[in-house]
């Protein structure tokens, strides 16, 4: 089975889990709109992908790791867009869950989803000797000091304070490395010589998310652009304008190429790292970046 299919069948079996006879169905419907239709699924992949590379001998373990580490990210994409935050209308090409539901369902249903991580990461590895790393790599990439919780939390400081690399790595670096970890772990490696590569890729991939906040059509993204400039959060775009931002995205993505530790999947690590720098660019910038 290839890696997505076991990502949306590792999923689609975790809610089924949170969507019993007794509960709220409205909640139930909440929380499949965060997690289906699918988005890039990029973190899920690349904790499988580490795993193959780190010679996979539990795949009940990694993809529990992957399926937390994407609902976990569906959740703070909830939280993301609600309007104490970005007040975003579309996630997704399609009304966010606040809008759907309403904020209280929202904000429960991205609750219910953080939680639904770590009971979906227990079924899966819970007769593994490696279930308690992978809680303990899955819970700090969440909370603080530097989870993604901490991330949404620079933004609530006055901006000058804020160091943007700091702000890159706690908002979107960390939930990358938490993947590449629990991957090595899952499949019995040390987690630790992966950090790097995660932490280099998430920091590529928040500097791309700021490149096409300024400059990529909305219907092109799914979701409102120019939100950055609007609510004065920390943006490479805004900090080293869209072409600086460019060039900080091509280094970052050398760095997570150079990253990857030697192992038998080495190759096609590289490979995905290449092609997703090249996708994630708005259509009018992506000729701009290294092949």
């Amino acid at each position: 089975m290839d890696a997505v299919s076991r990502i949306e069948r590792a999923l689609a079996a975790a809610l089924d889990h949170a969507d019993g006879p007794n509960a709220p169905p409205r909640l139930g419907k909440a929380m499949q709109h965060a997690v289906f239709p699918r988005g890039a699924r990029v973190r899920p992949r690349l904790c499988l992908a580490v795993a193959a590379a780190c010679g996979e001998d539990d795949p009940a373990a990694a993809d529990a790791a992957a399926a937390a580490i994407e609902l976990l990210h569906c959740a703070s994409l909830v939280h993301d867009d609600l309007p104490c935050f970005d007040n975003a209308d579309v996630r997704r090409g399609r009304p966010s869950v606040h809008r759907a539901f309403g904020e209280p369902l929202a904000v429960l249903a991205g609750d219910s989803l953080i939680v639904l991580a770590f009971q979906t990461l227990a079924r899966g590895a819970g007769a593994s000797s490696r279930l308690g790393p992978l809680m303990e790599i899955v819970g700090a990439a969440v909370g603080a000091p530097a989870g993604i919780s901490a991330g949404q939390a620079w933004e609530c400081e006055p901006p000058e304070t804020v160091d943007l690399g700091e702000y890159q790595r706690s908002k979107t670096g960390i939930l990358f490395a938490a993947a590449a970890m629990a991957g090595a772990v899952s499949a019995g490696a040390e987690g630790g010589a992966w950090r790097l590569l995660g932490e280099r890729l998430g920091e590529a991939y928040q500097v791309a998310d700021d490149i096409r906040d300024a400059a990529a059509d909305p219907e092109e993204m799914g979701k409102p652009a120019g939100r950055d400039l609007a609510l004065g959060r920390p943006s490479a775009a805004i900090s080293f304008g869209v072409s600086g931002a460019v060039e900080r995205l091509e280094m970052l993505a050398a760095e997570a190429v150079a990253a990857v530790p030697p192992c038998r999947g080495a190759g096609a690590l590289r490979g995905l790292i290449r092609s997703e720098a090249k996708r994630l660019m708005p259509a009018s910038l992506a000729g701009s970046v290294a092949a």
